[in-house]
């Protein structure tokens, strides 16, 4: 459920984030991509891993790349490329997939999945 949930968010960034100035392009919009992509990415990764151990350190770096997604969303609003109201929408999605991540990263250390 948070590879899903990951993954539509970082489609959804890749959606608005076309809108950024085109000087952005290797810049600001860029890092917000690639951060966003990586939380899916570290989660697939983690879980073609062969131990719990390395699940979660996968699951870490997931967890990781959503404080990055996070400061460059910020960034984005206060440069005004992103709108408030979407800002205040990612933000929320954004702590949706950590708390989610967190939850998983627990279960993992205690084995119970």
């Amino acid at each position: 459920m948070v590879w899903q949930k990951a993954h539509s968010f970082t489609v959804e960034v890749y959606n608005f984030s076309q809108s950024f100035p085109r000087e952005e392009l290797f810049g600001l919009t860029n890092q917000l991509r690639r951060a966003s992509s990586s939380i899916a990415a570290n989660i697939a990764e983690g879980c073609g891993r062969s131990s719990n151990k390395e699940l979660a350190h996968f699951l870490n770096i997931s967890l990781g790349s959503t404080n990055e997604v996070a400061y460059f969303a910020l960034l984005a609003k206060d440069l005004n490329y992103l709108e408030p109201v979407k800002f205040d929408d990612l933000f929320e999605q954004i702590n949706e997939i950590k708390g989610m991540l967190i939850a998983l990263i627990n279960k993992v250390r205690n084995k119970t999945i």
